[in-house]
């Protein structure tokens, strides 16, 4: 199994991570955080937007890197 790219962490701004990275929109869709669209998603962590949700941040955190990680290696 390849390594895991640290693209995003906790304290990135949802926003700033979508405008990064566009695809780690379909990522934290499937972790179900819809707040993608939502306009806290302007001034909110990742960490704290996992919490609002019930999810834990850092799995959060893995499941988008490894997506990204292997969107990268694919490409």
């Amino acid at each position: 199994m390849s390594d895991i790219k640290e693209f995003i962490n906790k304290d990135m701004i949802i926003s700033d991570v979508i405008r990064e990275y566009p695809d780690a929109i379909y990522a934290l869709m499937d972790c179900g955080m819809g707040c993608v669209g939502c306009p806290a998603s302007q001034g909110e962590s990742v960490q704290e937007a996992a919490m609002v949700h019930g999810l834990n941040p850092d799995e959060v955190i893995d499941y988008v890197n490894h997506v990204l990680t292997e969107k990268e290696a694919n490409a």
